[in-house]
């Protein structure tokens, strides 16, 4: 965020203008792994840390399993942008791993879209 940005607090979350955001930035790393969303075979799609591949086989930390999202057009666009909306997500809750054997595609997130995915809200039944 740029040194001058007037930063905009309402019912206590902070806002800032968009265009003083990097929306590109590369999410942050944890030890060395990127955060990625990965789309499996037939497993589905699981966003958090991408800790080893061997080929098709993929091992992801801090794991959750994307079951539902609305608010982004694809998985690039959630990859990037994140979701806007995130109450109708259903994003279950994080695993501390899980190897995914059918790895189809694997996309870099932002920074912006990891945030995103992280805050939506566990959903369970």
């Amino acid at each position: 965020m740029k040194a001058d940005v007037k930063v905009v607090e309402i019912n206590g979350v902070e806002y800032v203008p968009k265009d003083s955001v990097n929306t590109q930035q590369k999410a942050e790393e944890l030890d060395g792994m990127e955060y990625v969303i990965v789309r499996t075979y037939s497993a589905g799609v699981f966003a958090g840390f991408l800790a080893k591949r061997n080929g098709k086989e993929v091992t992801v930390k801090q794991a959750r399993r994307l079951w539902y999202w609305k608010g982004a057009a694809s998985l690039s666009q959630l990859a990037t942008d994140g979701t806007s909306c995130p109450s109708e997500c259903k994003f279950p809750c994080a695993v501390e791993s899980i190897d995914l054997t059918e790895a189809i595609e694997i996309l870099s997130c932002t920074e912006i879209a990891k945030n995103s995915i992280k805050e939506v809200k566990t959903w369970e039944q």
